[in-house]
C-alpha cells in the first residue's frame, strides 16, 4: 500500500521500525495533493516546504527514539476555522477581514503538541452554512468518487482530503452534520464527540470538533488527543482518563444490545431506496450477532426543524446586516437570501425559534432512552451536483437534508457516519452511504467501538478513488 494510504497506526509503526520516515510519508501526501487537487480542490493555505520542515523535525526525534506525541510524524490536515497561530481564518467568505490568529485553537494546539505534520488547512462554504463546498472565498470542492458532485460540508474539504488520501487524519467541525454529512458522502468515518468532549474555541450550542478518517481506529486515535483538556472552551466537559486504544484492541460485546433502527426523521427530505435498504442492512448484522434491533418512531418534527432554520436565519441576518456594505457583498448570494428571509420575524417567532432547540434536545433524549445506540441513514439523500448550496438548491429548503444529524447537536450525544455500502449513481460510478451511528451522552468510546464493530461485520470497503 502506498505512504498516503497507510493509516495513522501503520505509520507510526513505520516510524517505529524504520521502514520509512516520517519525511517519505509526508512527501507521499503532497504527491497525493498534486494528483488530486486541480480536481477536488480541498486545500487551503498548502505549504509543502513548511510541512516539510515539520516532517524533518520529527525524523530526528524518531532517529533519536524520542517521538514527542501520540502523533509524531503523522500527516494531519484542518478545517479553515479551526484556529492556526499566525494565518487568517477566512470562514470560507470573502466578507470576512484576513486577520492573523494570535493562537492555535485548542485542537490545532492539541495536534500540534503531539507532533503531527500539519499538511495543509481545508475549505468550506461561507460561515459553515452549506453542505457543500460553495464558497466566496475558496475554490469549489467536488467529491473524489465523482467530481461532479458534492463531498458535503460544511467540512467540505476535509472529507474530500480523507477520500483522496492526503494522510490519515483530518479535523473538521459540525453543527448541525458538518462533519458526518461530507464523511458520508465520501466514504469515510466522521465523528462529532459528545459536546465539550473536545475543546474548542470559541464554543457554541451544538458546535464540536471532531475526527474524519479512514477507519475508527485512527479516528480513536485522533481523540486521545483532541479529549485532552483546554480552559478556553467554557463549555468542556470534566477531563476524564478514556482509554481510547480499547477501539482498536478490544472487540465490543454485542449481544443483548438495545440498538434502534431510526428509518424516519419525521422532516424534511424522504430517505432514498438504496440507502433505506443499506441502514437496515446494518441492523441485520448486528442483529445477527445477538443485538436486539428495534424499528424507531420518528421523533423530529417538521416544526422542530423549522424553528432550528428560521432561528439560525435570524442569528446570521444579524451577522450579515453587522457587516460593512463591501463585505455584505461578499457573502454568498444563497446565504444572504437564506438570512434576509428573517427580517421580518417578530420577537414571539424569534423566541419560539429559538425554543426549538431545546425542545430538540429533550426529544432527542426521550427518544434514545429505550436503546444503547440508534443506527439511522448520515443522509437521506446522496451528493447534490458540487455547485449546489444543499440537495435541494432552494435557499428556503437548505436543511431539509440534516433531520438525522441535527438532533444529536442539540441534544449533545456522539454520532459517528460510517461507510454502510455505495448506491449506483446511474454514470459508472458509485456514491458511498453513509450510516450513522448514535449512542448515549458521554459514550463517545462506546460509540467508536460500535462503529470499529461494524467496520469488521460489514467487511472490505471498495477501493479508494484515484485520480
Amino acid at each position: 500500500m502506498a505512504l498516503q494510504d497507510l493509516s495513522a497506526h501503520d505509520l507510526i509503526a513505520g516510524y517505529k521500525s524504520g521502514e520509512f520516515s516520517p519525511v517519505e510519508a509526508t512527501q507521499a501526501v503532497l504527491a497525493q495533493i498534486d494528483r488530486w487537487e486541480p480536481h477536488i480542490a480541498a486545500t487551503y493555505l498548502l505549504r509543502p516546504e513548511a510541512a516539510l520542515e515539520q516532517a524533518r523535525a520529527s525524523e530526528a526525534r524518531w532517529l533519536k527514539g524520542q517521538p514527542c506525541g501520540a502523533l509524531d510524524g503523522v500527516p494531519v490536515t484542518i478545517k479553515d476555522n479551526i484556529a492556526t497561530q499566525g494565518d487568517p481564518v477566512p470562514l470560507g467568505t470573502k466578507a470576512t477581514t484576513l486577520t492573523p490568529a494570535p493562537a492555535d485553537a485548542p485542537p490545532a494546539a492539541r495536534v500540534r503538541e503531539a507532533g503531527a505534520v500539519i499538511v495543509s488547512k481545508t475549505t468550506m462554504p461561507d460561515y459553515g452554512m452549506l453542505s457543500s463546498g460553495l464558497s466566496t472565498f475558496h475554490a469549489i470542492s467536488r467529491n473524489p468518487w465523482d467530481t461532479t458532485r458534492t463531498p458535503g460540508g460544511s467540512s467540505a474539504g476535509a472529507g474530500a482530503a480523507a477520500a483522496a488520501g492526503y494522510g490519515p487524519l483530518h479535523l473538521g467541525t459540525d453543527i448541525g452534520g458538518s462533519i458526518r454529512l461530507p464523511a458520508g458522502w465520501c466514504g469515510t468515518v466522521g465523528l462529532k464527540p459528545s459536546l465539550g468532549r473536545v475543546p474548542i474555541d470559541p464554543p457554541y450550542m451544538g458546535r464540536a470538533a471532531g475526527p474524519i478518517t479512514r477507519t475508527t481506529a485512527d479516528a480513536a486515535l485522533l481523540m486521545q488527543v483532541l479529549s485532552r483538556p483546554d480552559p478556553r472552551d467554557s463549555m468542556a466537559l470534566p477531563p476524564q482518563a478514556i482509554d481510547w486504544s480499547l477501539v482498536w484492541r478490544q472487540d465490543k460485546p454485542l449481544k443483548g444490545l438495545r440498538i434502534g433502527l431510526h428509518l424516519d426523521a419525521g422532516c424534511g427530505l424522504p430517505v432514498d431506496a438504496a440507502i433505506r435498504t443499506a441502514v437496515e442492512h446494518a441492523g441485520h448484522l448486528f442483529e445477527a450477532q445477538g443485538a436486539v434491533v428495534t424499528v424507531m418512531a420518528p421523533f423530529m418534527t417538521p416544526e422542530l426543524l423549522a424553528g432550528l432554520d428560521y432561528f439560525w436565519r435570524m442569528r446570521s441576518m444579524l451577522d450579515i446586516d453587522a457587516l460593512t456594505d463591501e463585505a455584505r457583498d461578499g457573502v454568498l448570494p444563497v446565504i444572504r437570501e437564506w438570512a434576509d428571509s428573517a427580517r421580518g420575524m417578530s420577537g414571539p417567532e424569534v423566541f419560539r425559534a429559538f425554543s426549538a432547540t431545546h425542545a430538540t434536545r429533550v426529544a432527542t433524549q426521550m427518544a434514545l432512552q429505550p436503546f444503547d445506540y440508534v443506527l439511522s441513514p448520515t443522509s437521506p439523500v446522496g451528493p447534490a451536483l458540487f455547485d449546489w448550496a444543499s440537495p435541494t438548491n432552494d435557499p428556503l429548503r437548505g436543511l431539509e437534508h440534516i433531520g438525522f444529524t441535527v438532533p444529536y447537536n442539540m441534544g449533545e450525544q456522539p454520532a459517528v457516519s460510517v461507510n454502510g455500502g455505495y448506491a449506483d449513481a446511474g454514470n459508472g460510478k458509485l456514491w458511498p452511504i453513509g450510516l450513522q451511528i448514535a449512542g448515549q451522552r458521554f459514550d463517545d468510546l462506546g460509540l467508536l467501538q460500535m462503529a470499529r464493530a461494524f467496520e469488521q461485520l460489514r467487511g472490505p470497503q471498495q477501493a479508494w478513488p484515484s485520480p
